[in-house]
């Protein structure tokens, strides 16, 4: 089961990033671009759901790159990861922590990271010769 703190950590083991307060809760961000933050349920995405359980807090959103890495995500089946209407034609999944395993959890982070961080660090992380 992970938390908000190993999302930090996992976070903070990125070149660059920086952890910031977005609408009250948790986001992490590279040169100034948001590429995961927690995600609370509105009413409205609540109401969407029905009669079925709602995923419990607390939940991640991360980005990827565009609408097909999101499918890949979605289609590799990892407990936890899933989206919600308020998402569609977003490139962004999200994630339950509490059903989230550590490794599937890093690689959407580091994804994520790599969908926002400038083309030249991004590079140098690739190549294994960024900075943290």
């Amino acid at each position: 089961m992970a938390t908000l703190d190993d999302v930090a950590a996992l976070a903070g083991e990125l070149p660059e990033v920086t952890e910031a307060e977005r609408h009250g809760a948790r986001a992490w961000a590279v040169a100034g671009k948001v590429f995961a933050w927690e995600r609370r349920f509105s009413k409205a995405d609540v109401k969407r759901y029905g009669d079925r359980p709602v995923p419990p807090d607390p939940i991640l959103a991360v980005r990827v790159e565009d609408l097909g890495e999101k499918e890949a995500v979605l289609a590799a089946g990892h407990a936890g990861f899933f989206t919600i209407p308020h998402f569609d034609g977003y490139a962004a999944v999200l994630v339950e922590l509490a059903a989230a395993a550590p490794a599937p959890l890093r690689d959407v982070l580091v994804d994520g990271w790599l969908a926002c961080a400038p083309p030249a660090l991004a590079a140098a992380f690739t190549r294994g010769d960024a900075a943290t």
